[in-house]
C-alpha cells in the first residue's frame, strides 16, 4: 500500500467536468479485471441494476460527509461479486465440528509462526501492553485465527475489495442487504479519512478488513493510530492493527491481569444441564470441578460460566469475563475458545486434556430444529422446537439411540437426521 499523506478534508473544489466523470465511473465502460496482487474490482460489463442501487447510496453517504470525489473514486470500476452472493445465501446443513475448527485454529504451524511473531515483536508488544493492558497471546493469537498473521492479506485469491464485496451485499444480499448498505456507507465514511484508498481496501466476503479483520463499523469507533503516521493502517501497519484490536479487547471489558477461562474436570455424575450457569470459581470448586491443569484456580472469587461445546462427553471449560470481550470480536464460543486456546498455546501451554468426541457430523441450529422436531413427531416428547441441544433433548436422542439398537452417543448428528428422514 502507498503510505499516503493525510489530504485535508472538503479540499480543493472539483470542476464540473470532474464532477461528470465521477458520475460517468458508476457505468458498463468502467468494469475492471484487477490490478496486479489485488482482488478484482468487476468480473465484466457492470449491470445498470448494480449502477442504480449505488447512485442510491450517495444521499446517506453525502448526509455524513461524505464528498462526491471520495463517493466516486470509491466505486470507480466496481461491479457485483457473484461469490459474495452465493456466500451470502449459502444455508448449509451441517456445521463444522468444533474439534475440527480448533485443530486448524491451534495448528502447529500457527503455533509456531506465533511464537516467533512474539520474538519478533516484543518492544511494540510491551508497548501494547503497557497501554491497554491486554495480553499479548490473546492479541497475536486473533491476529493469527483472523489473517494468519497478516499472510492471507498477500493473496489475491483469499481477499476481496471490501468497497465490491459490500456493494454486493447491499444490493442483493437478502438478509445481509442491511448490513452491506450499513457498512458500506462506514467505508465510505473512511475513505473519506484517507487512511486507505479503495483500491487497497481489502478484507472478507462480508467485509471485515485488515490483519486482524475489522467490521467498518468497528473500525471508526476502535481503530488506532499506533505507529503514528497519521493514519489508522490495519492493513499494512503491524502496530496499528495490534494496537487495534487491543484497544477494542480493553473497551469490549477485557480485565487486565486475568485470563480467559480453565479447561476443567467434571466429577461423575455431574448435571450437564448447569452448562450456562455463573457462579464463583469457589462455588464450582464445591460442585467437585476441578482443573484439568490439576493446580488450584488462582482467584476463587471470579465468576464463571460452565461451557460444554460437545456435551457433557467432551472437555469442559469455566469461561470468565475476558471470554465474554473476545465474543464481542466474534460472538460464537467456539472462536472465543479457539483464541483462548491458541493464546495459550503461544504461551507455552499444552494441548486440551480431554479428547474431544470426534466420529460425528454437527448440525447447524436449523438442523437441530429438524431433528428436535422429527424425534418429537415419533414418540420422543420435546418441549421446545428451538434448535438448542439441552438435557431434554440429548435425553430424546439417547432414548431414540437405544431403541434402535444403535451405540447411546446423544449426539445432534447429521447421520442421525438421515436415519430419522429415512424412518
Amino acid at each position: 500500500m502507498l503510505n499516503m499523506s493525510r489530504i485535508a478534508r472538503g479540499g480543493a473544489a472539483l470542476s464540473l467536468a470532474a464532477l461528470i466523470a465521477g458520475c460517468a465511473i458508476l457505468g458498463n465502460d468502467f468494469a475492471s479485471s484487477g490490478a496486479p496482487g489485488l482482488p478484482p474490482l468487476a468480473d465484466g460489463p457492470i449491470p445498470p441494476a448494480f449502477t442504480a442501487f449505488v447512485e442510491s447510496q450517495w444521499p446517506a453517504a453525502e448526509a455524513r460527509g461524505v464528498t462526491r470525489a471520495t463517493f466516486a473514486a470509491a466505486f470507480r470500476g466496481v461491479g457485483p461479486d457473484d461469490d459474495v452472493l452465493a456466500k451470502a445465501t449459502s444455508q448449509p446443513e451441517f456445521s463444522r465440528a468444533i474439534w475440527d475448527y480448533l485443530d486448524d485454529m491451534a495448528a502447529e504451524s500457527r503455533i509456531a509462526t506465533g511464537r516467533d511473531m512474539l520474538v519478533r515483536h516484543r518492544a511494540l508488544l510491551d508497548r501494547i501492553e503497557a497501554t491497554y493492558g491486554v495480553d499479548r497471546h490473546v492479541v497475536v493469537a486473533i491476529w493469527g485465527m483472523e489473517s494468519s498473521y497478516g499472510a492471507i492479506l498477500r493473496d489475491p485469491t483469499k481477499v476481496k475489495n471490501v468497497v465490491r464485496a459490500l456493494a454486493t451485499l447491499g444490493w442483493r444480499g437478502g438478509s445481509r442487504a442491511a448490513y452491506g448498505r450499513q457498512q458500506l456507507n462506514a467505508v465510505l465514511r473512511i475513505l473519506e479519512h484517507h487512511d486507505v484508498d479503495a483500491r487497497h481496501m481489502t478484507g472478507s466476503w462480508a467485509g471485515a478488513m485488515g490483519q486482524t479483520q475489522f467490521i467498518p463499523t468497528t473500525y471508526l469507533a476502535y481503530a488506532v493510530d499506533f505507529d503514528g503516521d497519521g493514519r489508522r493502517d490495519i492493513w499494512t501497519s503491524v502496530p496499528d492493527a495490534l494496537a487495534s484490536t487491543a484497544n477494542y479487547l480493553r473497551k469490549s471489558g477485557w480485565q487486565a491481569g486475568a485470563t480467559w477461562g480453565y479447561e476443567v474436570v467434571l466429577p461423575p455424575g455431574f448435571d450437564s444441564s448447569l452448562e450456562g450457569r455463573s457462579a464463583s470459581l469457589a462455588d464450582w470448586t464445591a460442585r467437585g470441578l476441578t482443573r484439568a491443569a490439576g493446580s488450584a484456580f488462582p482467584r476463587p472469587g471470579d465468576q464463571a460460566t460452565l461451557l460444554l461445546p460437545a456435551g457433557p462427553g467432551g472437555p469442559a471449560f469455566l469461561t470468565l469475563r475476558n471470554f465474554q470481550a473476545i465474543k464481542r470480536y466474534n460472538n460464537a464460543n467456539a472462536y472465543a475458545l479457539g483464541v483462548g486456546h491458541l493464546a495459550d498455546r503461544l504461551a507455552g501451554g499444552g494441548p486440551f486434556v480431554k479428547p474431544w468426541p470426534r466420529g460425528y457430523t454437527p448440525l447447524d441450529e436449523a438442523g437441530r430444529a429438524e431433528l428436535q422436531s422429527r424425534l418429537n413427531a415419533i414418540g420422543f416428547p420435546l418441549e421446545k422446537i428451538d434448535g438448542k441441544v439441552g438435557p431434554q433433548t440429548v435425553a430424546a436422542i439417547r432414548a431414540f439411540e437405544a431403541q434402535r439398537g444403535l451405540a447411546v452417543t446423544g449426539n445432534a448428528s447429521l447421520e442421525l437426521l438421515t436415519l430419522l428422514r429415512n424412518g
